[in-house]
């Protein structure tokens, strides 16, 4: 299908491209991974753009230098294929709310991922604190003037705009994307917002794993499965 017509593609990372880890830090990332996403930009003539949770240089730390266009922090942070800005760069997190956050995964045995543009309290390992995480980030952001981001066992805090359907639609109004038709292809709640950023100009999503998904059109069974419809 990605030989038919002007198509744009727009990837998730963890649990698109890389299996999830329990750790952040533990992902197995094939090392040839940026090379095949290069030749995957390349038969789209640029348009493929990377939309992840991460901070981008968190992204890069994986993936080596991207020269493709890419948004990080949930949507955020956007970067053209050129190293161009797409939007304003965003503000980290205030000192008081990381404080906070590494305070409370502490005493309560959760991991802490401190990001670039935000704050992140991981609970996989520790399941029975996910309403208390949950209710703890939402009290901090509403004191703050925050966001709040909810991913598969993590709960994350970030400034107001983060949205992947906000980087679709930067993307989307400039070359090489601009009159494309836009698909998306994600595994976690924080996509259904790809999903209809997709939609939105004329295309659609494509969950990635057992998750139920309200918006996405279609369905791919897994991180192997991603790989093959992508042929990378």
């Amino acid at each position: 299908m990605l030989s038919q017509g002007s198509l744009a593609v727009f990837l998730d990372f963890d649990g698109t491209l890389v299996e999830i880890a329990s750790d952040p830090d533990a992902i197995l990332v094939p090392p040839d991974m940026g090379d095949r996403l290069r030749v995957l930009r390349d038969r789209l003539e640029g348009r493929l753009a990377l939309v992840s949770g991460r901070a981008l240089d968190d992204v890069e730390r994986h993936l080596g230098r991207l020269d493709l266009a890419r948004a990080g922090s949930h949507g955020l942070d956007r970067i053209h294929a050129d190293g161009r800005p797409a939007g304003s760069i965003p503000a980290p997190l205030p000192d008081e709310v990381i404080t906070k956050l590494r305070h409370f995964a502490q005493d309560h045995g959760l991991l802490f991922e401190l990001k670039t543009h935000g704050g992140a309290l991981h609970y996989r390992q520790r399941p029975e604190y996910e309403k208390q995480a949950q209710a703890f980030a939402a009290d901090l952001a509403d004191k703050h003037g925050l966001a709040v981001k909810r991913g598969k066992a993590v709960v994350e805090l970030v400034r107001p705009g983060a949205s992947k359907r906000g980087a679709v639609e930067a993307f989307m109004e400039q070359p090489p994307f601009v009159g494309a038709m836009p698909l998306f292809i994600g595994d976690d709640v924080t996509d259904e917002d790809g999903f209809a950023g997709a939609a939105d100009f004329g295309g659609f999503g494509i969950a990635v794993g057992e998750r139920p998904s309200e918006r996405a059109q279609y369905r791919l069974d897994n991180v192997a499965a991603v790989h093959h419809w992508l042929e990378i």
